[in-house]
């Protein structure tokens, strides 16, 4: 709580003649009126901005894009939508085999995933690929988000990769604006970095246009978490969390997504893979009230089960016309295709419902 400060009331006067008990109640009901925009909510409190509907995850998903080529032919790892200037944002694992300026031989794919080496492609609304950046020691990619500013795109994701296992985990959040054919070090000065939570790894971040706020997952002690802020506060340097929830059991995590007061979690696994068969599959999505942390609808995904392995990849909110933004869509990726030429499909759902609407 934030406190009013000497300097804060000694301008206030007893009036000449003003009886000592009602100027005494008078000053304490001014004190608690000038208090109350101060104090902050307690933990759990529901705040107004945080009072939104949910999608629907029974009706069917419509198709976005199918099948598109990426800069890269790896599996896509998530996307983001740049819903003012209309264009799509694909991140994936660089392609083994490459090599960029610096680097004294072509790099192995399984080295570039030790790295957290990722490719970065700029697709138009339809899916065509408009542009490239490579980011070289950031992470594995499971989400990312922009930021429009202007025509200029600000793109947040992961950086300061981590080696664990066979690949890398980024460890900050960076902002930084997509320029076509620019490559990116952890080092380079156009990034804007941020530690939100001191100790946390396995950072990664979905931006929510419509209501300005930042989602960033996170693990802490060896358990996952989904912290909430006001985007504007964190660019300033202000990392005080709206809400900040565990992360429910799924299945393979594969993404997600925030859009007012709810989480949206996808988990699943392609064809062939951890029981996932044609055409079922075993994509579901999930949501999370925020800031309860109550589960509150999980849905089997059915969309685009004539795809070929079809692994479900990263989440993002769809705004289709920017000055109607609670007409929003919730988006969804597959990977498809054979290695090394994957394709990337996106599907959405539209239907917005009050969550009493709900059917069980």
């Amino acid at each position: 709580m934030r406190h009013i400060t000497k300097e804060s009331y000694s301008v206030i006067r007893r009036p000449s003649g003003f009886a000592g008990t009602r100027w005494a109640r008078l000053l304490a009901v001014l004190l608690v009126v000038a208090l109350l925009p101060l104090v902050q909510p307690v933990a759990g409190e529901a705040k107004p901005l945080f009072h939104s509907k949910l999608f629907d995850l029974s009706d069917p998903a419509e198709e976005i894009i199918r099948e598109k080529t990426l800069h890269n032919g790896t599996v896509l790892q998530s996307f983001a939508y740049d819903n003012v200037n209309r264009h799509i944002y694909v991140v994936q694992l660089m392609a083994g085999g490459q090599q960029l300026p610096g680097e004294s031989a072509p790099v192995s794919g399984a080295n570039r995933d030790l790295n957290g080496d990722l490719t970065l492609t700029q697709l138009d609304w339809e899916g065509n690929e408009t542009g490239h950046m490579f980011l070289k020691g950031f992470g594995h990619g499971v989400q990312i988000g922009v930021e429009p500013v202007g025509q200029t795109a600000y793109l947040w994701t992961e950086t300061d990769s981590v080696a664990e296992g066979t690949s890398g985990w980024g460890t900050k959040l960076a902002r930084f604006a997509f320029e076509n054919g620019k490559i990116l070090t952890p080092d380079s000065p156009e990034l804007e970095k941020h530690q939100l939570i001191p100790g946390a790894d396995r950072t990664t971040v979905n931006i929510d246009q419509a209501h300005g706020l930042l989602t960033m997952r996170y693990r802490q002690a060896g358990v996952f978490h989904f912290a909430v802020y006001d985007l504007q506060q964190v660019k300033e340097g202000e990392y005080v969390p709206l809400a900040d929830v565990l992360q429910p059991a799924v299945g393979t995590f594969q993404g997600f997504a925030s859009f007012g007061g709810f989480l949206y979690l996808l988990e699943g696994n392609s064809y062939g893979s951890n029981g996932s068969t044609a055409p079922a599959g075993n994509t579901y999505v999930t949501i999370v009230d925020l800031p309860s942390g109550e589960v509150v609808d999980k849905q089997l995904m059915t969309a685009g089960d004539t795809l070929s392995f079809r692994e479900p990849e990263g989440m993002a909110i769809r705004i289709p016309d920017p000055k109607h933004p609670t007409k929003a869509e919730l988006s969804f990726g597959f990977a498809s295709g054979s290695s090394p030429t994957r394709k990337a499909s996106l599907y959405a759902l539209d239907r917005l419902i009050p969550k009493a609407a709900l059917r069980h």
